[in-house]
């Protein structure tokens, strides 16, 4: 690990003046615990690191007549134990309460979670210079591939790994970005960036930005959500799949749904066909099962990651049913 230096700034407009000048080696930190492995990785050789966790105000959960806003250092530990989160928002809790371990959510952030970079093993070995990292192939392509992409691959087949990202997706979640510049607001759908547009980014900050705070919209009255997660692993682990489901019901009938899957793109992944097949169906196991199964006709696994069809199957299933019940 090579020597850097460490900036604490006091308010946002400092760190905002920080990335000002759009320096490559500057970096933001938020819990750590994603920037810190990369370093000791030697995947990444910051020349600075903006420890945001200095700056005051950017921990919260506030609830307004439009809904909730999140601020980027707010914990995932404090997200998932909040009460008004827990009871409007099931599917964001649910995905807040899996991530990785109690400790890691005690230290880890929202705006972290959602900025983090891939897992890829061959992007997060420093020995080989991959698409990513400034090569000309996918090591995965042909390689080992058990967990990469079974959509969307090509340049990159490593998926994205955030537990939070589906379900703000899933819930239409805004994300608030700050720059020297002032504010913008990003639908978070449109937040991240798949390999074809820049193979060497995961979103659209332009590296003089930073995520101020994540805005869920009000939930409606008749509005069901749930997460699921498959994990191989008995201990904490990333998903091998996941399933991020809202949907508006009338009785049991599905007037409008949304499904956001994880661990099977390089970018959190909607299920566009099965929205649309589950539209003014009953939200049973069996309906998710038959529209999900047709959506992924779409899907192209790798040598050794075809298992994840059947099982985003299943979880798409049994996240879609449990809204019924």
């Amino acid at each position: 690990m090579k020597n850097f230096q460490y900036g604490k700034p006091a308010s946002l407009e400092q760190a905002a003046a920080f990335l000002g000048p759009g320096d490559p080696n500057v970096f933001v930190m938020g819990g750590g615990t994603d920037l810190l492995g990369e370093i000791k990785e030697g995947l990444v050789e910051p020349a600075v690191v903006i420890d945001l966790k200095a700056v005051p105000g950017l921990a919260y959960i506030k609830k307004d007549k439009d809904g909730v806003a999140i601020g980027a250092l707010t914990t995932i530990a404090d997200l998932a134990e909040d009460p008004g989160i827990q009871k409007d928002y099931r599917v964001l809790h649910e995905a807040a309460a899996v991530v990785a371990s109690p400790q890691l959510r005690n230290v880890g952030t929202v705006g972290g979670n959602l900025c983090q970079r891939p897992r890829c093993w061959y992007y997060r070995d420093a020995r080989i210079v991959c698409n990513k990292k400034g090569g000309v192939k996918c090591y995965a392509e042909k390689g080992r591939n058990k967990y990469h992409a079974v959509f969307a691959g090509g340049l990159c087949w490593a998926v994205y790994p955030s537990d939070l990202a589906p379900a703000l997706i899933a819930l239409d979640a805004k994300a608030v970005i700050l720059s020297a510049k002032g504010e913008r607001t990003v639908p978070l759908a449109e937040f991240y960036m798949p390999p074809i547009v820049n193979v060497r980014k995961e979103n659209v900050l332009n590296g003089q930005e930073i995520v101020k705070e994540v805005r869920v919209p009000q939930a409606k009255a008749n509005e069901k959500s749930a997460y699921l997660k498959f994990i191989e692993r008995g201990s904490w682990d990333f998903a091998v799949v996941s399933a991020a489901v809202k949907a508006v019901l009338s009785g049991t009938t599905i007037e409008n749904i949304r499904i956001v899957c994880g661990g099977v793109a390089p970018v959190p992944w909607r299920m566009t066909k099965a929205e649309e097949a589950l539209k003014g169906r009953k939200a049973t196991e069996a309906a998710a099962r038959q529209a999900a199964k047709s959506a992924l006709k779409d899907a192209s696994p790798l040598a050794e990651n075809g298992y994840k069809i059947e099982l985003l199957e299943t979880i798409i299933a049994r996240a879609v049913g449990s809204l019924g019940k």
